[in-house]
């Protein structure tokens, strides 16, 4: 199933995924952001487990700010497991 995480503290505003029916995280893409960064993440999260993409992610910061780019996927993910 496709889904649209509006992301909050972030460079990127936007967050569309997609979840298989095993929880299988698949599809990444970001709105805004660092462009670079954030396509490897994607690439680096295709077709892994859900819960294991927010264990990594979970709790990363971005400079001063007390959230990230991945760490928004893994409230996105977090909300829809």
């Amino acid at each position: 199933m496709e889904y649209k995480y509006k992301t909050s503290g972030t460079c990127s505003t936007l967050i569309n995924f997609t979840l298989d029916e095993n929880n299988k995280v698949h599809n990444v893409s970001f709105l805004g952001g660092c462009n670079g960064n954030l396509k490897a993440i994607s690439k680096l999260v295709e077709g892994m487990d859900a819960s294991k993409v927010i264990e990594i992610l979970e709790g990363n910061t971005c400079g001063f700010k007390k959230t990230s780019c991945a760490d928004q996927l893994a409230k996105a993910l977090k909300e829809r497991i």
